[in-house]
């Protein structure tokens, strides 16, 4: 599980998204008509020439054009039923934006999803939140205090890594596991109980609601020309309190991270953990926006920023995260389940200087790119082969001394352990290298070049379970067991 994070507000900029929040730690229905003013509806035809006019882009890491969603789920709307879905299963550890609009600002999220529910007469809208959170709780108070259960319908679903995926997301709101399908299928074609489904994220929704209200000239009145208006960024790490802040798009990175006072030194990382990291001296000549990011070597995506401080090992707080990745794949195809623990080994082998690692980090993380059924084993390789280049000192630390002297902190934030996590975990003084185990489950184990094995430092994934408990049944020596680390 993931816990929401109590995280500060900040601006840099005109409060938005976040107007209302300093004296109100969560609008209500009256409090949000405050603040905000009710709107009218809109046509379809209306909402994509506004979401047009200021490039409106999806706000949960690819930057899918809103208008182009939109679109083309008003094509089937002569033919069809649609539905209206919000992507609010926040699964990247890192994030907390999305978290704090649904508990603190809900209505201005339902408010962006109800006009474009209302422009496609949709039979229903979905709220997609994880299961068990203060998110989902606010979001429920806030459908009954519009009077609207029936229509909206909130659904609490597992929280993983890759939930946040569309196709997963689809599934897991359709009753079935939550796993990308590993084809592509267009949710504006086949979405919630196979209706046309207009899928995007939370904040997504809520810049539309502040789009219509504002209308296109004023919502452009900051930021820059090619990307308007306001965002949201969620700074953790190395940071004196994990923080979400509005900002405009233009302002530099630089500014941000003195405003959170952030610890940067050898880098930081920028869109998540299928973001890229950056090296200190990038970071701080970069821009806050897309092409910005962009041009620094980074990627904004879902607006995440996560600075580490010098007292950290970098390579050690990637191999952590590389090994998270790994366990949170769906495990359906070969990329997932072989590529991305191999992917992960090879990180953990190069920070102890293990002769030739950085070749098999480099051939693993090739080796799984736009191979997979999905887009987590491209993203994965991303985060990992960014590190190389923006550690590269560190790096060569490594590989001459098995260390730089640092130790890992966990600065990166990951889950909390949930009491289902559980590990392989080996008897060394029973362990006689018979090498079975890498054989029953080598998406879990290898062999070193003695012949004994070596384990991904990540619990066993769920589908990899009844796999591990062949190998420990199966053991000659009897020196396996699946338990806590």
């Amino acid at each position: 599980m993931i816990p929401y994070r109590v995280s500060k507000l900040r601006r840099m900029g005109p409060a938005r998204l976040t107007a209302g929040l300093d004296d109100n730690r969560r609008l209500d229905l009256d409090t949000h008509y405050t603040i905000h003013r009710q709107l009218d509806g809109e046509t379809v035809d209306g909402l994509i020439a506004m979401a047009e006019e200021v490039d409106l882009r999806g706000r949960g890491g690819a930057a899918f054009p809103f208008a182009r969603k939109l679109r083309a789920v008003a094509a089937h709307t002569r033919t069809s039923d649609t539905v209206v879905l919000v992507n609010a299963a926040e699964g990247e550890p890192a994030s907390m934006k999305d978290k704090m609009l649904l508990t603190r600002a809900p209505h201005l999220v339902l408010e962006g999803a109800l006009l474009a529910a209302s422009a496609l007469d949709a039979k229903e809208v979905v709220i997609a939140t994880p299961a068990g959170e203060l998110a989902e709780g606010s979001m429920m108070a806030a459908v009954a205090e519009r009077g609207l259960i029936g229509y909206v319908r909130v659904v609490g679903i597992q929280e993983r890594f890759i939930s946040g995926e569309g196709g997963a997301l689809v599934k897991a709101v359709n009753g079935e596991l939550g796993m990308p399908s590993g084809r592509k299928v267009r949710s504006s074609d086949s979405g919630v109980n196979g209706l046309p489904t207009l899928l995007s994220n939370t904040e997504t929704f809520a810049q539309l609601a502040l789009l219509a209200e504002l209308g296109p000239e004023e919502y452009a009145s900051v930021g820059t020309p090619q990307e308007p208006g306001t965002i949201l960024l969620s700074v953790s790490g190395s940071v004196a309190a994990p923080t979400v802040v509005e900002c405009t798009p233009g302002v530099p990175l630089a500014a941000v991270l003195d405003m959170c006072e952030a610890r940067v030194g050898d880098g930081l990382l920028v869109g998540g953990y299928h973001g890229k990291w950056l090296s200190a001296a990038d970071a701080y000549g970069a821009i806050v926006s897309r092409r910005g990011m962009s041009q620094s070597g980074g990627e904004l995506g879902a607006g995440i920023i996560v600075p580490l401080g010098s007292d950290t090992c970098p390579l050690g707080e990637t191999v952590r995260v590389a090994a998270y990745l790994a366990a949170q794949s769906a495990g359906q195809c070969g990329p997932c389940r072989m590529g991305l623990p191999s992917l992960a080994r090879a990180m953990a082998e190069l920070t102890v200087g293990t002769p030739g690692a950085l070749d098999l980090v480099q051939q693993a993380a090739t080796a799984v790119r736009g191979r997979g059924a999905c887009f987590h084993p491209d993203g994965t390789s991303r985060f990992v082969l960014s590190a190389l280049e923006a550690f590269a000192d560190d790096v060569e630390e490594h590989r001459l001394n098995g260390t730089c002297g640092r130790p890992t902190k966990e600065v990166l934030p990951l889950p909390i352990a949930d009491s289902s996590d559980v590990r392989l975990v080996v008897d060394w003084t029973r362990c006689q290298g018979h090498g079975l185990c890498a054989h029953l489950v080598p998406e879990l184990v290898k062999l070193d070049h003695h012949g004994y094995p070596v384990f991904i430092d990540s619990p066993v994934p769920s589908w990899a379970k009844s796999e591990a408990q062949r190998a420990v049944e199966m053991c000659p020596a009897l020196a396996l067991r699946i338990g806590a680390r």
